[in-house]
């Protein structure tokens, strides 16, 4: 009788953090184990146990970023020398793709280190035989936000190759995947949590509305939510700039389109800024009224 077919595999995760737990727990030697073994499912020529011995090394003191940098330092190490040879191992040794947007659990965090290898390593071409390997960079994290999200690694594209970025991210505002749609928003968020800020874009946001004036009457609160956040953001730099793309979009607004501007003010509007009352109030639900 044949064996069955061996799949690449996540390794158990809570929901949520407990009290007094870590999220570095999240990328511990289960995870190494489980990465080892999706990765030599896509390459049998990858080493696991030379690769699960370097990443285990001094991994016990880092926090949950400080692993995700240093275990794409490792698969550097391990995977082949040519970047995009790497990134076809890496891509062949991925789980399928997210089927829902809410209670997907922290789980999806082992993905980290893969977006941290294409943060590090997706914009030299001295690693990649002197090709540019924007595309293959671009290709990779389209698949790695289907399955976590591809917000940390895609913000050094933003600040190194903006141009090529944005006109990408507005191709993907029509994907038919929400996972794909939220990152145009999320990943370019000026000041998104966790994350470097782009400077580009605290200093002058307009780059970014094409992409919210196209998601902000998306189908998936998943997706409008991450456009109120965005707008929020805006607005803790250039509130006019916010205040008047809030008042614009009111005009015959949904009740969808009218919670996202109430959600992206709320904060100026918890503060008594005048303008954020006012929009609050022309944002009210029509039941308010």
């Amino acid at each position: 009788m044949p064996k069955p077919a061996l799949s690449p595999r996540l390794p158990a995760a809570p929901a949520a953090i407990a009290q007094g737990s870590s999220l570095a727990a999240l990328l511990d030697a289960e995870a190494i184990d489980c990465l080892a073994h999706n990765l030599a499912l896509a390459s049998p020529r990858f080493d696991r146990a030379a690769f699960r011995e370097a990443a285990l090394t001094g991994l016990a003191s880092l926090a949950i970023l400080q692993r995700g940098r240093h275990l794409a330092r490792v698969l550097r190490a391990h995977l082949p020398a040519r970047y995009e040879d790497a990134l076809e191992v890496l891509l062949g040794s991925l789980t399928p793709p997210l089927t829902r947007t809410e209670g997907v659990g922290l789980g999806v965090f082992f993905y980290l280190p893969h977006v941290s290898f294409v943060a590090a390593y997706g914009l030299d071409p001295a690693g990649n035989d002197g090709r540019d390997p924007f595309e293959a960079s671009m290709t990779a994290q389209y698949e790695l936000t289907r399955r976590f999200t591809a917000e940390f690694s895609l913000r050094i594209f933003l600040r190194q190759e903006q141009q090529r970025t944005l006109a990408r991210l507005m191709q993907w505002t029509r994907d038919p995947d929400p996972h794909v749609r939220r990152l145009c928003s999320e990943g370019s968020r000026p000041r998104l949590p966790w994350a470097e800020r782009i400077p580009a874009f605290v200093a002058d946001p307009r780059p970014t509305l094409p992409l919210l004036e196209a998601l902000k009457d998306d189908p998936e609160l998943y997706v409008r939510r991450s456009v109120a956040n965005h707008l929020g953001d805006i607005a803790k730099d250039h509130p006019e700039l916010a205040f008047e793309l809030g008042a614009r979009w009111v005009a015959g607004a949904s009740e969808e389109r009218k919670w996202l501007i109430r959600h992206a003010v709320r904060h100026p509007a918890k503060r008594g800024v005048k303008a954020a009352l006012r929009l609050r109030r022309l944002a009210a639900p029509a039941r308010a009224r």
